[in-house]
């Protein structure tokens, strides 16, 4: 039980919690899988708008689309501008979620993503298609802090890295789904040009109302309520999962182990959360860009324009591309399914490191590969397929990573820094320069193109393998002490946060 000690709401008070100890011992149950779909769904909807957008972008520059646009300004400027929207959409969503609480936040940049993606499908305008893709990734932006910061502040500490891993690698479940879906709604048999590639974004605009209607059974995060002075709410939230996982196991669960002294305090400024991340943490901090910036170039630039390699080089028309691209994406979500334990086992320093390392080198052969002609649609797919296998576990880490080595006050702002500075210098010139290279129709460009991501991959795995924090099986609380908590004061890298 939680007991306070002074004004709960007032600052200046403290309060003596076990509710971080109480939700890290809870053993797996029907209500964690409960949490899994309604947060971690959210990355199959990401998936399949990225990954139809790069498959009917010829469709889309075709007469009679209904919408007078190039190709490469799907794949280039429109691209360009859903990372951008992702990246204002995570710093601006970031900052209300640490504020206003996990769970306001991600119903709210849930919904704004359904309506954006919505107006999408009515665009018959270059410009009306541009502002409505910055605005749908303006509401998936959102969802990375959130979402992030509510998986990590509810799943037991046992099974964090390998939950996160396979709830961020969903994505790709959303991605076979888009290439399938791109396949149905380019033949021209089953929908009109001008049809087809508009209910693709309907549909996704369906999905997303049925996962917000699932995620109004998710609670807020007892740590971030605790922390704001709502100790009853987490409390009664705690005790109310308790006795669910104790009906469901017929048997009471173990005594917690250890308490949180918590002090009370107002809202931590963007002064504060800098000198935390940027001063405290600053090996941390750069371990975060790195790993972002790495995946970043990899994922958003090189992937954006997969389809019009295999136009391009190898002949595959444009409604076919979509077989070869539901191929790699399954590759991609095995990849944190199959791996995602170990990063709870063997721990995230090997792991992290080997899975960027790995994908980083088997990008340089396929590069090598390519440029020696020595490849085919296939062949490439396959290559494609294994290097994503492990770049796919390493991106994914890199969101538990940042959500995880900073203090529980910063979480969500953290999440959005890293994900906004790391996927701007990756995401948004990244599809910029990599749809000229790969649009000249030189093999040299390509090459080049896949060297880029391969080496800033391997640069990352260097930086991990020096610096990435041991965090697996440890509560959030002793990987980064919070702002809040009475023994915060001198902690950091080299205090109790240090792996």
């Amino acid at each position: 039980m939680s007991t306070a000690t002074g004004t709960p709401s007032a600052a200046g008070g403290t309060t003596s919690s076990d509710i971080p100890a109480r939700l890290d011992r809870l053993p797996w149950s029907r209500w964690h899988w409960t949490i899994v779909v309604g947060l971690g769904t959210v990355w199959i909807l990401d998936g399949l708008e990225v990954t139809v957008v790069g498959n009917i972008a010829a469709r889309l520059s075709e007469p009679g689309s209904g919408l007078s646009i190039s190709s490469g300004q799907v794949t280039g400027t429109a691209a360009a501008l859903y990372v951008a929207g992702a990246c204002v959409g995570a710093l601006f969503w970031g900052r209300l979620t640490d504020h206003w609480g996990r769970r306001k936040l991600f119903m709210i940049t849930l919904a704004v993503y359904l309506a954006a993606t919505a107006l999408t499908s009515l665009s018959t305008e270059a410009w009306w298609f541009f502002l409505f893709r910055f605005l749908t990734g303006f509401g998936i932006g959102g969802e990375y802090a959130a979402i992030n910061s509510a998986i990590d502040e509810l799943i037991p500490a046992a099974y964090r890295g390998r939950v996160d891993l396979m709830i961020n690698g969903s994505f790709w479940l959303g991605a076979v789904g888009g290439s399938l879906l791109s396949i149905l709604a380019l033949d021209t048999a089953f929908f009109p040009e001008n049809i087809g590639w508009r209910l693709t974004f309907a549909l996704g605009a369906v999905l997303a109302l049925v996962i917000l209607l699932v995620r109004r059974h998710v609670p807020e995060s007892p740590r971030w309520l605790l922390i704001h002075g709502r100790d009853r709410e987490a409390e009664e939230i705690v005790s109310g999962i308790e006795r669910r996982i104790e009906e469901e196991r017929g048997e009471p669960l173990p005594a917690p182990e250890g308490r949180l002294e918590i002090r009370r305090r107002g809202s931590v400024t963007f002064r504060e959360i800098a000198r935390t991340v940027f001063g405290r943490y600053r090996r941390r901090a750069v371990l975060g860009f790195s790993l972002f910036i790495g995946q970043a170039f990899l994922y958003n630039a090189i992937t954006f324009g997969f389809g019009a390699i295999l136009t391009r080089f190898y002949d595959i028309p444009a409604d076919r591309t979509g077989y070869y691209f539901a191929v790699i994406a399954v590759g991609n979500f095995f990849g944190p399914l199959l791996l995602g334990k170990l990063f709870d086992t063997v721990g995230r320093r090997v792991m992290i490191s080997s899975t960027y390392l790995l994908s980083g080198v088997l990008l340089f052969a396929t590069a090598w590969l390519f440029d020696r002609g020595a490849l085919s649609a296939t062949t490439l797919t396959a290559c494609w397929c294994a290097v994503l296998f492990f770049a796919s576990a390493g991106a994914s880490s890199a969101y538990l990573t940042v959500s995880e080595i900073f203090p529980m006050e910063t979480r969500a702002m953290s999440i959005a820094f890293f994900y906004a500075l790391g996927t701007a210098a990756g995401g948004i010139s990244g599809p910029l320069l990599f749809a000229d290279l790969t649009g000249t129709g030189h093999v040299g460009d390509t090459v080049l193109a896949f060297q880029i991501g391969a080496a800033l991959m391997c640069v990352a795995g260097l930086v991990a393998a020096g610096l990435a924090v041991r965090a697996e099986g440890r509560s959030l609380e002793d990987v980064a002490t919070p702002l809040s908590s009475s023994s915060a004061e001198g902690a950091g890298e080299k205090g109790v946060g240090v792996g």
